[in-house]
């Protein structure tokens, strides 16, 4: 008997994910004239990396607009970056179109009520252990680190790994690093 979870993991096409409580663990730091700065983790980093060598797109879709958010989405070569959005499903619509998939082809990462109309149309909707109890109810799958600490490298792991691609992407990318060191 096929697993359902399998089967839905298995049709992701992309990535998408709010920022705030994903990216970083939900805190701001506001200083003089109003300077914001958010904490970033490097494992996401790797995610990135891991989710590129697999064409898996990524996008970016948050509530609130941050220059934090922009310098890192630019860092990770996330070009596909909303910022301001309360209503979430305006982007989304654009990502479906810009990428031609459906619902069904994309996961997406959230934690807070804005989150919601999206995750509930999404085929693999995801969340952190800290999000909203009603939130966690739409998850398929919950991860196990925080918001801040790895959650987009770890789902990109689950994804991979589901669809039985994961071994094989970390071979190339592996490939890849090596080739480059051994040009440098």
């Amino acid at each position: 008997m096929t697993d359902p979870l399998q089967a839905r993991v298995s049709r992701v096409k992309a990535l998408f994910m709010d920022v705030d409580g994903i990216l970083t663990d939900g805190s701001i730091y506001v200083g003089p004239g109003e300077l914001e700065l958010k904490r970033f983790t490097v494992e996401d980093g790797v995610g990135r990396a891991l989710a590129r060598q697999a064409d898996l797109p990524l996008a970016l879709i948050s509530g609130r607009s941050s220059e934090a958010t922009t310098a890192r989405a630019r860092q990770l070569k996330i070009e596909e970056v909303y910022q301001g959005f309360m209503n979430k499903l305006e982007p989304f619509e654009i990502l479906l179109d810009k990428f031609g998939i459906g619902d069904h082809e994309v996961a997406y990462i959230g934690d807070g009520f804005i989150d919601l109309p999206v995750m509930e149309r999404v085929g693999v909707p995801v969340s952190v252990p800290t999000a909203h109890p009603l939130v966690k109810s739409v998850a398929v799958y919950i991860t196990e680190r925080m918001g801040g600490q790895g959650v987009l490298r770890e789902v990109v792991e689950w994804i991979l790994t589901y669809q039985g691609r994961f071994n094989e992407v970390v071979a190339n990318l592996r490939a890849e690093l090596h080739e480059v060191s051994k040009n440098e």
